[in-house]
């Protein structure tokens, strides 16, 4: 019979309801409008549509408006 096993994740995806999407990790950044290509081991992408650096946060969700 087969054990389980924890499987440790190489990337890890974090959601916030009142901030953005974090993911950390061994994974690589494609950028297909500006065909460039990244490993940049932490990233912080908008989930709100305010930031003015698109996909990147910019922290424009703690702004009051």
């Amino acid at each position: 019979m087969e054990e389980n096993k924890e499987v440790e994740s190489k990337v890890k995806v974090e959601i916030d309801e009142t901030g953005p999407v974090k993911i950390t990790g061994n994974f690589i950044l494609k950028d297909l409008q500006r065909g460039t290509e990244t490993k940049p081991g932490e990233v912080l992408l908008c989930a709100c549509g305010k930031t003015s650096r698109q996909p990147f946060c910019d922290n424009s969700h703690e702004k009051k408006s």
